[in-house]
């Protein structure tokens, strides 16, 4: 059924090209909300969806870009291991039953008008939930890609192993590039194996001391997995063996807390997420000083991401990341008025359209999806 699907996304494709007529590319609709608006004809790939392949003792685990993100979860945990960079779902789970690994791939389907974050739409966000300092980002987990360019060519790159390899590595190449570049169809990621045992621990703290001690603590070979800080409350997560965290608890100190903060956190649930301001992410240094801009924050990745709900121009908020040394993302409650994402350099512009007139030449995929040129 999804090789069927595929040559149907190649003939759509390829008539778009011929056209030159827009196309827009969809999964599960959970992210639909990121990056600028996209006028098109619908590209839906939330009818591609499987298990490819699933190797529990070589932590690799290939599926289709319409597979349900929950399925995924859901299959690791099964054999105790999990994604390394704790991905956003920000929508429904898909309530299904785990498809099996190996022989044939199993085809699965989203359901109809549901928000369902799927496996290829966690791959072109390229976004990570609490974990990724210390477990790294969604790209450095990818191994290979399925994908499908605006020629209407289905192309193959990376593998199912690490390895070092020269040239361009088109496959991570892929993550959060908003499917401006070309259609994943099917993908292979590292997993990891679940930690031993897990705690969160909560603190008091005003914001230069849970900055202070943050900053103390990543000093140290403790097995920190996650932090959060706000409103005057500083969590942590540690995770790993039973010795290791029981002694790290005993540096860290603070009560033992509800750790479902973490998926409320990735998945933004909390009250802070919630509003009529808008919501910036701002990417900066971990040592790098308070934003000390009006509106709300709430800190992650040991400081290196800011939250911030702020109503100040977009000028003023990407002023002050880039004097701390980062920038800033609209990442909710965008008019289209200003850039979602902070501006390029002249050569970085070049380097991207340069990119895109490679994978996209007739520019059908996502138009504007990222930045007004490209």
């Amino acid at each position: 059924m999804s090789d069927d699907h595929e040559q149907q996304l190649v003939e759509q494709v390829r008539r778009a090209a011929e056209a030159g007529s827009p196309l827009a590319i969809r999964g599960g609709n959970s992210k639909a909300f990121y990056g600028r608006a996209v006028k098109g004809e619908s590209l839906d790939l939330s009818g591609h969806g499987g298990v490819v392949s699933y190797e529990p003792t070589e932590l690799v685990i290939t599926a289709r870009a319409g597979t349900p993100l929950a399925e995924i979860e859901a299959l690791l945990a099964e054999k105790d291991q999990m994604l390394p960079f704790e991905p956003p779902h920000f929508g429904a789970l898909a309530p299904s039953p785990s498809p099996q690994g190996g022989g044939e791939p199993r085809a699965t389907s989203l359901p109809r008008g549901e928000r369902v974050a799927t496996f290829g739409g966690m791959l072109a966000a390229g976004l990570s939930g609490p974990r990724r300092p210390w477990g790294g980002a969604v790209r450095d987990a990818v191994l290979g890609v399925k994908l499908l360019n605006g020629r209407g060519e289905v192309l193959k790159f990376g593998g199912q192993v690490m390895k070092n390899v020269a040239g361009y590595d088109l496959s991570r190449l892929m993550a959060g590039s908003l499917g401006t570049l070309a259609v994943i169809l099917e993908a292979s990621v590292r997993v990891l194996p679940k930690p031993a045992v897990q705690i969160t621990l909560v603190q008091e703290a005003n914001e230069d001391q849970a900055a202070g001690r943050l900053v103390a603590w990543g000093r140290k070979p403790l097995p920190l997995s996650a932090s959060l800080y706000h409103d005057g409350r500083l969590w942590v997560r540690l995770s790993g063996a039973e010795q290791g965290v029981a002694a790290a608890r005993a540096v860290i100190g603070g009560e033992e807390a509800d750790g479902d903060i973490w998926r409320q956190t990735r998945d933004q649930t909390l009250p802070f997420f919630q509003g009529d301001a808008p919501l910036w992410r701002v990417s900066l240094p971990t040592a790098a000083q308070a934003l000390d801009l009006s509106g709300a924050t709430l800190s992650e990745w040991g400081g290196a991401l800011r939250w911030l709900r702020s109503d100040l121009s977009a000028g003023a908020i990407r002023r002050r990341a880039a004097a701390l040394g980062g920038h800033a993302i609209l990442f909710r409650g965008h008019d289209g008025v200003c850039e979602v994402f902070h501006p390029l350099p002249p050569a970085m512009l070049l380097l991207h359209k340069r990119l895109k007139a490679a994978f996209d030449p007739r520019g059908i995929f996502n138009p504007g999806r990222m930045y007004a040129e490209l």
